[in-house]
């Protein structure tokens, strides 16, 4: 009993802690929020690791507190294990498995490796997606597609991602993709990056492609002005 309620509390935690990133990128974030200035008089950041923090991200030290207070009030552990991470992932894809997506980001986010993700793990990568250079972004999409840590990619890793993506799609694609639509999808993926055609794409590669690559391009610039 003690478990299960334990469980659910951490659940409604990380849907509060996702409410305030997802604020975050489109701009609604603000500290006149009542439910943020009753939280301020509990909550306080630890100013060496707010100073450490800035210094390592490009976000203000207001933006830092009100996203440590989304996601420490409530979790004194500060830590999210990979199940978690899973089922916060899934209520924003109901129609769709999200699990194998979830766990290649969640692996993307776990830099040390540990199997749990602290907030300075989060805020940084988050600083990297919303307002990192194009190479910084760049080199974080190449970690995640770099599913074994290698230092690159190669078509197996490239097509365990994409099915993840159709999966976590689900039934919002119309009509379901067979798994051979995904692998052409492989293919003329390495046909335009693997540039010595030697069945690998190293960073160098993936960067220089996708910096020609006009809609790559475009889509890195979404959250721009997010903030």
């Amino acid at each position: 009993m003690k478990m299960s309620s334990r469980r659910r509390r951490c659940k409604r935690q990380l849907i509060k802690f996702t409410q305030h990133i997802a604020r975050l990128i489109t701009g609604t974030l603000s500290s006149d929020n009542e439910d943020e200035e009753q939280e301020s008089t509990t909550v306080r950041y630890h100013p060496e690791n707010l100073e450490q923090l800035q210094s390592q991200t490009h976000f203000s030290r207001q933006e830092l507190q009100l996203l440590y207070r989304g996601f420490k009030n409530d979790c004194p552990s500060g830590v999210v294990n990979e199940d978690t991470f899973k089922n916060i992932y899934a209520l924003f894809f109901p129609l769709g498995d999200s699990s194998k997506y979830a766990q290649f980001l969640f692996n993307a986010f776990d830099k040390d490796k540990n199997g749990s993700l602290s907030f300075e793990e989060l805020v940084c990568d988050l600083s990297v997606l919303l307002r990192g250079s194009t190479e910084e972004k760049l080199n974080w999409a190449f970690n995640l597609y770099d599913i074994n840590n290698d230092g690159q990619i190669t078509k197996e890793e490239m097509l365990d991602i994409l099915k993840s993506i159709y999966d976590l799609m689900g039934k919002s694609i119309h009509p379901r993709l067979k798994e051979e639509a995904v692998r052409q999808h492989v293919r003329m993926f390495f046909q335009k990056m693997d540039m010595n055609q030697d069945g690998v794409v190293t960073i160098d590669e993936f960067i220089d492609c996708c910096q020609k690559d006009e809609n790559i391009m475009q889509s890195l610039k979404i959250f721009d002005n997010a903030v």
